[in-house]
């Protein structure tokens, strides 16, 4: 019996979970409401803004607070109103437990989780010292009440005042977040000046995802077309269809889209459930292609690029270069990077290629040193000008980093140069046979190349000659001319391309070198061909990747779902989205189809702003609530348990298990601390004024209607509640310690190893600590 009551009550939870999803998707459309107001601008006159109806810390103190906390807080309410109106003792050891868990156990798994070196601060401090502040302040008024001013039992005016404590958080968190009491001289860059005040731009905010032309200052399906065969260029694999190139660019998009801890909560839920997922799910091939992909810069590093990981890495910077033989010095960047805090030595000396040493430049064999912390070196050659006409000549310069140092040798160890002779007025040729150009890049540079000298002045003119592209119509034909200073090496013809915006086949036209200043010769390649492909359908491609990317975002919003839509998702695993499922998520589809399918009767929450999908999924928590109290009394008493010692165990770690999740999550992915910390604060206020000042109102009142009191057992609450205002203060001035000092990175999540472990166990073993002394308390308290 005691095993299937464990499973029964376990089960309740993940229903409870499942309707919660439901709930905090309503709420999040309730505070995602928008309005278009007219501001004054000074270059305009007047433009339309779109802005927020609700206030993100209000949204956070009241409705998404109660989205987190409503089993616990609706099981006080049953729980008084189910027992006669008389005090119990799941609902408020509940609160308190789950309290502990969160501000204890969820702060240090989310200190400890983020990867190696990274920190999350929260960023407004403000409002976090005002919920931390009640969050303390709640637990000592309990103490106050039931203890000192009126012991074991609540007035009237002490229930009315603790409810009234909820409002008054909100206000004064509100006055801070819009920083009322600081008079501000200038209006930021992101605030508009109105009559009435002030209104702060909103971003873009988590489950309403904008449209890819919304987002063309974090990502443009473009670079992603491009980089798509940057890549292939580099690697030569990772080839993915439009379909696959939409589904990450969607998903990039949501990763770097902020959201909300109602976001986080309901993701981490529906990760638990396999249901349909908030962010789009990519497939192995996709997930390489982001890994390969989201670092512009890397995949413009050549492919060869050794990685030194703990040693430093010398190596040339470039595999060539050329000088003039009249220049007289040829200059060769050696760089260190990798670990540059160590003294390397490096051997460098010089190859004979077809230029010999001592008769066209002077070898070097030396040691470079590289000191502690310089990451390059200039090495000099001198070069011998013999006033001899030669033909261009190379040598090479080699690198060698000997083992016994912390360092080695890169892929650039060998280096070329070549020296390129001046005696003469030089040869002139194209670099390649033929180029290609897309039809909307404007110019053409095709680049003319000097080589085998570069003395005096040379004058080239060149012409072109229609083929399929025709003069004037597709390009800027006919001839021009360009004029080689001395030493001057490479120029570049120059064409206009038009662009007519209609498609049609690849097109192209020849361009000649056709005539040379006395001395100088024609090179090997003397015409090129030019082509100017169209990119029509290149436009076509993007523009079809660039819908399906918005289908992509559509399919994961929330406000926009339909009654046919849930029941969908709610009997299909994953959302129906199966290529992606995962095996827990099958499993787990398979556990809670029901519970899905009877919460699919609950209206969508784009029916009346959310409201109505508010009410009824409330009342659904509400009945799940009752049904988890009488589960979680009656289990307790088959493994010999007091209620008070399951609602601060089994129960409180029932109702936060979705939260424990949403938090790491919010760490990991978020940039600041203030959606995985920052709010449990005020989440653990609200859970005492609204959760036990709602019901101890009721219950007050009903009993004042008799002219008795409202009797409450302050016995094993009071201990809990000391023991937790206790550990709570640890934690607190914990995370103040850790914004202020270097040694744990001067944030409160994350930093160096040690002392971010340290921090996460300390902050656990106060949630153990918490919760066996409650326990022992309340034994030695009954018995």
């Amino acid at each position: 019996r005691s095993a299937i009551y464990f499973f029964a009550l376990l089960y309740s939870f993940l229903g409870i979970s499942i309707i919660a999803d439901i709930f905090m998707r309503s709420i999040e459309t309730i505070t995602s409401r928008t309005s278009t107001i007219t501001v004054a601008d000074r270059f305009h006159g007047t433009r339309e803004v779109t802005v927020k109806f609700w206030n993100g810390t209000v949204a956070n103190l009241t409705l998404m607070a109660l989205g987190s906390s409503a089993p616990e807080i609706l099981l006080s309410i049953i729980e008084i109103v189910g027992n006669g109106f008389k005090a119990g003792a799941l609902g408020p050891g509940t609160i308190v437990g789950s309290a502990a868990f969160n501000m204890l156990c969820i702060t240090g798994i989310c200190v400890m989780c983020l990867p190696e070196g990274e920190t999350r601060r929260i960023r407004s401090i403000k409002v976090f010292a005002v919920t931390c502040i009640f969050s303390v302040f709640a637990y000592i008024w309990l103490i106050v009440i039931l203890v000192l001013v009126t012991p074991n039992y609540i007035d009237l005016w002490e229930a009315i005042l603790t409810l009234l404590f909820f409002p008054i958080l909100v206000i004064l968190a509100y006055i801070v977040d819009k920083d009322f009491c600081n008079k501000k001289s200038a209006v930021g860059a992101s605030e508009t000046e109105l009559g009435i005040g002030k209104v702060t731009l909103p971003k873009l905010e988590c489950g309403h995802m904008g449209k890819v032309s919304d987002l063309t200052d974090q990502w443009t399906i473009s670079d992603l077309y491009n980089t798509h065969y940057r890549h292939y260029r580099h690697q030569q694999k990772h080839i993915l269809s439009e379909e696959d190139e939409a589904r990450i660019a969607a998903g990039i998009i949501a990763k770097n889209t902020p959201h909300d801890r109602g976001w986080y909560r309901m993701n981490a839920i529906r990760q638990m459930t396999g249901h349909a997922k908030l962010n789009p799910q990519l497939n192995n091939k996709q997930s390489e292609k982001i890994v390969h992909d989201v670092n512009f810069d890397s995949i413009d590093k050549e492919d060869d690029e050794v990685d030194g990981g703990p040693l430093a890495v010398v190596e040339f910077a470039a595999t060539s270069t050329a000088v003039l033989e009249k220049e007289g010095r040829a200059k060769v960047i050696l760089t260190r990077h990798g670990n540059t805090e160590n003294r390397v030595l490096a051997r460098i000396e010089t190859i004979d290629g077809t230029a010999e040493a001592n008769s066209d430049y002077i070898p070097v064999k030396t040691t470079v040193v590289f000191e502690p912390g310089e990451t390059s070196k200039h090495i000099d050659i001198e070069i011998i000008d013999d006033n001899i006409y030669e033909p261009d000549e190379v040598f090479f310069i080699k690198v060698n980093v000997e083992t016994d140092q912390e360092a080695i040798t890169g892929s650039r160890a060998i280096c070329q140069i070549t020296i390129l002779n001046d005696d003469e007025p030089g040869t002139f040729e194209f670099e390649k046979p033929s180029y290609v150009f897309k039809e909307s890049i404007g110019v053409a540079s095709i680049p003319i190349l000097r080589s085998h000298g570069a003395d005096g002045r040379v004058m080239l003119k060149w012409k072109t000659k229609d083929m399929t592209a025709i003069s004037n119509r597709d390009y800027e034909g006919g001839d021009g001319q360009l004029i080689f200073e001395h030493g001057e090496m490479v120029k570049m013809v120059e064409i206009p391309i038009h662009d007519d915006h209609v498609f049609e086949k690849d097109e192209h036209f020849e361009l000649a070198i056709d005539q040379l200043s006395e001395g100088a010769k024609y090179g090997r390649i003397k015409r090129t061909i030019v082509t100017i492909m169209n990119d029509d359908e290149f436009k076509g491609v993007v523009s079809r990747i660039v819908n399906m990317t918005n289908a992509n975002l559509d399919a994961i919003k929330l406000e926009t779902i339909t009654w046919g839509q849930q029941f969908h998702q709610a009997m299909n695993v994953n959302g129906g989205d199966t290529e992606n499922a995962t095996s827990f998520d099958y499993v787990m589809h398979f556990l809670m189809f029901g519970w899905k399918v009877i919460f699919a009767i609950v209206p969508p929450p784009s029916i009346w702003g959310g409201w109505l999908s508010f009410f009824v999924s409330l009342a659904f928590i509400g009945l799940l609530t009752a049904i988890v109290g009488d589960l979680a009394g009656i289990f307790g008493c088959l493994i010999d348990l007091k209620d008070e010692v399951t609602a601060i165990t089994f129960v409180a770690l029932g109702t936060s298990l979705p939260d424990l999740f949403a938090s790491r999550q919010a760490a990991i992915n978020e940039k600041y601390a203030d959606d995985s910390v920052g709010n449990v604060t005020g989440s653990n206020s609200v859970n005492v004024f609204l959760g036990l000042g709602l019901s101890w109102v009721i219950a007050a009142s009903y009993w004042s209607v008799k002219g008795q009191t409202f009797n409450v057992n302050a016995g094993s609450l009071s201990v809990s509640v000391i023991l937790y205002t206790v550990c709570a203060l640890l934690a607190i001035l914990l995370l103040l310690i850790r914004r202020y000092t270097a040694v744990f990175g001067k944030a409160e999540l994350g930093g160096p190893t040690i002392p971010k472990y340290g921090s996460a166990m300390f902050l656990i073993f106060l949630w153990i600590f918490y919760v066996i002394m409650s326990s022992l308390e309340v034994y030695e308290y009954v018995d």
